[in-house]
Order: structure tokens, then sequence, then C-alpha cells
């Protein structure tokens, strides 16, 4: 989502007024944009950037009025290609190993005036289009096909304020992002709702991003914390394992493509922050009460699976495989604080007698209740990969 300038006092346009702004913005006169690091939380580098829109023909106005007045006009989609053009005029100044995240309506996706500028960059290697949702998806097979398309063509997908609007979770699993940003002001449901602001304090909103963090890995997706402003919130996002963070903290919108501020790169590492816990790697498996998931699977056909029995404090018992709920009795499997760092858990799998590839690993929280479960193989993939 297109961070806004502070706010300003606002001000009243005609619909003539409203008419030759839109007309000169389209025709890309005052167009301009400025660029917002996009940060590894880990590493403490630059990863990518967002493209954020600016409008200079009338100072007092964010971007959203322009939108907005486009939008009411049926003019979305040639206002994006304008800002699109802007954005993308500096592509050629893009760091190496760095993204470029563009904001994209999913209608504009599906048009003409934006799908024929994407076409003219050829290759879309190192670019992220960010679907903002603010709007439902009236043509939702045509945005696949446009997707598909531009994926093909190298690109990326990024859903923006995930869980949020229309940004569901049913249609993030239709969009099938690389990123969910996670926005500082927003990520809401009809009854939930997360703000990045807060999170160094907030154990609610903590377990609330765990859970959208857990799902992400599920889906192959990065999550990203959008709106960190302060040392504490950046602290926060990296001790949970948020692998990419954006905000005022890490960088300031710019008209170049800049580092990182230099409190950010200074900021101290914690004791659990200095390695990734297992949050992103945790994937779900059913449990049961204790007897429960032996008699469950005993009785039922052996495509149900596995689950995880439980205690009545819900602290993991041992693992039921239908091979085991046949004959009455747990599998042990290694138990891991989720706080655990990947090498730590590896190293602990290492140096089993005999070492164990096979049956899951069950992570708890710090009270020793039951989160889910780790295989070896994506811990493995994880390391490998880091």
């Amino acid at each position: 989502m297109p961070e806004q300038p502070a706010p300003t006092a606002r001000t009243e346009h005609s619909d003539a007024d409203w008419d030759d702004l839109l007309a000169r913005a389209i025709a890309g006169s005052g167009v301009r944009a400025v660029f917002q690091p996009i940060v590894d939380v880990r590493r403490r580098v630059v990863a990518g950037y967002e493209a954020l829109s600016r409008f200079d023909a009338a100072p007092g106005l964010g971007p959203d009025r322009f939108f907005d007045a486009a939008s009411a006009r049926g003019l979305g989609a040639q206002l994006e290609r304008a800002t699109l053009r802007a954005a993308l005029a500096h592509r050629a100044d893009l760091p190496p190993n760095s993204f470029l995240t563009l904001n994209v309506e999913p209608a504009s996706l599906c048009d003409p005036a934006v799908t024929s500028l994407l076409d003219e960059q050829g290759h879309l290697g190192g670019i992220v289009l960010e679907v903002t949702e603010h709007r439902p998806i009236d043509e939702p097979d045509l945005l696949d096909a446009a997707l598909d398309r531009f994926r093909a063509a190298g690109a990326l997908v990024a859903v923006d304020d995930a869980g949020a609007g229309y940004a569901g979770l049913q249609q993030i699993l239709r969009l099938r992002p690389s990123i969910l940003k996670l926005d500082r002001s927003l990520v809401e449901t009809d009854s939930v709702r997360i703000l990045v602001e807060g999170l160094d304090t907030d154990e609610a909103k903590v377990a609330l991003a765990e859970m959208l963090g857990t799902f992400a890995n599920r889906v192959d997706a990065w999550l990203l914390a959008e709106g960190v402003e302060t040392a504490a919130e950046a602290t926060r996002v990296e001790q949970m394992g948020i692998p990419l963070g954006q905000g005022w903290f890490y960088g300031r919108p710019a008209p170049r493509f800049g580092g990182l501020e230099r409190g950010a790169g200074a900021l101290p590492r914690s004791a659990e922050s200095t390695g990734v816990g297992l949050h992103l790697l945790v994937h779900p498996l059913p449990s049961a009460p204790e007897g429960a998931g032996r008699t469950t699977l005993g009785t039922g056909p052996i495509s149900i699976g596995s689950v995880v029995e439980v205690d009545s404090d819900g602290r993991p018992l041992g693992l039921v495989t239908p091979e085991s709920a046949l004959a009455g009795t747990l599998v042990q499997a290694l138990v891991a604080n989720v706080h655990t760092t990947p090498a730590e858990l590896a190293s602990r799998v290492a140096t089993q007698s005999p070492p164990d590839t096979a049956t899951p690993i069950l992570v708890t929280d710090n009270a020793g209740r039951y989160l889910g479960v780790v295989t070896v193989a994506r811990l493995l993939h994880h390391l490998a990969a880091d």
C-alpha cells in the first residue's frame, strides 16, 4: 500500500479542477516515484524497494485522493499506467539482488493500459506486482490469466493488507502471492484487528501475526511487517522471525534507491533475535485429547492421517499414526520450543540415537502447549536456503 505523506489541510476541488489535474497526471505531468526500502530483517540489508507515487501538481492532496478521483471517473488504469511508468523509469538503477514492488489494482492488471506497459518491459525479473485490493475483484478468471502471464515473464506477486478487506485468506490462496504484507494500520477482518503499532507490547497481536506467518509459510510466501517505526517494534519483528520489514525505522521514501537508516543497522541483537525461531517452519497437524487420537484413527480409514495427542493443559504427549493407532500406542517424537533456532533443532535431530528423520518434530510455546509440527524435510530445506 502506498505510504502517505504527512497529513495536510484538505483541499476541495471542483469537477473541472479534477478533470484537469487527472488529465495532466495521466499525461505524466507532475507524477514522480519515490522508493522506500524493504529490509531483510535477520541480515539487516536492503532486499528491495516499494515504489510510491507522488503528485506535484497538487501538493496538498495525497495519492489516495488522486486514485479515488480517477476510479470514480473510470480512469484508474490510465492513472496507474502513469505512476507505473514513473517508477519503471528507474528500473535500470535498481541495485543488484534487490526487487521493486509496484502497486496495482486487480482491475488494472486486466486493462490494456497497464498490461501493455508491463509487456513493454520484457522480462520482469526483480519486479513484484503488489495487488492493492481496495475493491473487490470483478473478473477473477481474467486476473488469474494476467498474473499467470506476468509470472511466466519473471514477476512475483504480493498481497497488501493480508487478511483485510477483500484480501481474505481465500483470496490470498487464489492469488498465490510470494509476499504477504502485514500492514501497520490495518490487517482487519470482521472480528480481528492487528496493528504492527504496539507489536512490542501486545501479545494478542503477536499471536495473530505468528498465525499469519505460519499461513504464509504454508503457501510458500514471505511475511512482511509494514510500518515499523520504532526500535522496539523492529526488535519484536526480528524476534518473531518475520523475514521482511518496511517502515520509517528502516528507511523513509526517497527519490533514489537508498540504504538503511543508521539506527536500523546498529540495532542491538537480543539473545532471542540472534537466530530465527521456528515460527515460519511450523505447520498445523490436528490434535486430540489423550486417548481420543488412538481411538479415532484405530477405527477409521488409514487415509485419516496422523494426530497429536495432548494432555488437559494442551501439552503434547506423542504422535498417533494410523499404524500406531491400530496397536494402541503413541509414537514418541522430538519436542522443541518455537523459539529454538533451526540450526539448534537440526543439531538435536542429528544427535538422536538413532537419528529419526521421518517423524515430525512437535513444537510448543513457552508454556509447553502444542502449536504444530516441523518436518525434517522442511527444516533441511530452510537451512539449505539460508
